[in-house]
């Protein structure tokens, strides 16, 4: 297996990761990331395999686990109950749940809301140039999993403030700041989901968290760690990704000149799909290996951690012809942007529904939108999003 070096917090790599990741799969399926201290599945194939092999997960085994630093415990207590981070039987447990609450009818109900919503935040924006990131692609997830969950939605720029400190948590360029960020953060997240669990018991209503409630009282044993670990992973993952996907997908239709044909009803699917592929919002999962195994070469042993590289596997050319181009008129083939196996994304149905919705009433309102300033990605990676969106309308 080949070694090769990279540092995640390189500049040039954090602005554009792609010449690595395609000078890395040039020498095969797995190389060994030195930085990372593992192996890191780099082509498609490798990375959609390895996301549906129950012989790795993300569980850490058992005998590995450890308590964790004391200044870490309200975050820890949060991922201890968090269904990204289990494996069945209890991620069968919870993500039966999630689905029961989280159903197709309930996401699809949201589309007139999440249009109307999209008219309003247009109609706001200033004449000057501004942030898209901010006054766009921002709001419409956070807004829309606020009245999903049935959270306040004048809590978002709280909620929008303990998520970037929780899920900071995963960046490469993670600091002790950092980390005493995340722990005050998940306490009064925490804090106040318990809070408004007990308010919605007492008033149940038409929305998420009653029907998780409900589904906990009707003898599915989900605990109160678990209800809150779970909104908390629905609010953090229901808008961080998508976020990131609004401001790279503009930012891409812009640079490229693509032409508003691609974005009418019978060919924005099409043109979601490609966004997600060329520029993914999260870049890199990681695995743990659950039994001695021999796969694409390399021999893992029971507790060896893998990264899969969703970026990389976007961009294998033996999935896709010219990968490095951005086409909205591509067929429709499964990327891994979303992940794949039992931890497939939950909210991917409603990322895609935002994004259907969301880029077409933005560029038919703003027929000369444009950017008014070079876009840069921000320092988080795995994460790959941008600092800012400064456009013109």
């Amino acid at each position: 297996m080949k070694t090769v070096h990279q540092s995640p917090t390189e500049p040039e790599f954090v602005q554009n990761p792609y010449p690595f990741y395609r000078a890395a799969r040039d020498h095969g399926d797995l190389v060994y990331w030195r930085d990372y201290d593992m192996p890191a599945a780099m082509s498609h194939a490798a990375v959609q395999a390895l996301l549906r092999d129950r012989r790795f997960g993300r569980e850490v085994p058992p005998e590995m686990a450890t308590k964790g630093p004391d200044h870490l415990a309200p975050w820890l207590t949060v991922e201890a109950h968090s269904l990204l981070e289990a494996e069945p039987p209890r991620h069968t447990r919870l993500r039966a749940l999630v689905l029961r609450a989280f159903t197709s009818r309930a996401i699809g109900a949201l589309a007139p809301d999440i249009e109307r919503l999209c008219h309003d935040l247009i109609d706001a924006f200033p004449d000057a140039p501004f942030d898209l990131l901010d006054a766009y692609c921002t709001q419409v997830p956070v807004i829309t999993i606020c009245r999903l969950l049935g959270v306040p939605e004048n809590m978002a720029p709280q909620l929008l403030q303990w998520s970037h400190a929780m899920v900071a948590m995963y960046q490469a360029s993670r600091t002790r700041e950092t980390e005493d960020q995340a722990a005050q953060a998940s306490a009064e997240f925490s804090a106040f989901l318990n809070d408004y669990v007990s308010h919605r018991r007492s008033e149940p209503k038409d929305d998420l968290i009653t029907r998780l409630i409900t589904a906990e009282e009707d003898g599915e044993k989900l605990s109160r760690d678990e209800l809150i670990a779970t909104c908390i992973l629905l609010l953090n993952a229901g808008h961080e990704a998508t976020v990131h996907s609004l401001g790279n997908g503009v930012k891409t239709l812009l640079e490229s000149g693509t032409s508003p044909d691609a974005l009418g009803p019978d060919t924005i699917d099409m043109t979601v799909e490609e966004i997600l592929r060329f520029d993914p919002p999260l870049h890199m999962f990681t695995r743990y290996v659950y039994e001695d195994v021999e796969v694409f070469g390399h021999r893992f042993a029971r507790g060896d951690q893998v990264a899969l590289m969703l970026g990389a596997a976007n961009r294998d050319p033996d999935v896709w012809s010219d990968p490095d181009k951005f086409d909205p008129t591509r067929s429709i083939q499964a990327n891994t942007s979303f992940g794949g196996g039992l931890h497939f994304c939950v909210g991917a149905p409603l990322a895609r529904l935002e994004m259907r919705i969301a880029l077409p009433v933005l560029f038919d309102r703003c027929p000369g939108l444009r950017l008014a300033e070079s876009p840069e990605y921000a320092n988080t990676y795995h994460f790959h999003g941008l600092t800012r969106l400064m456009v013109q309308t």
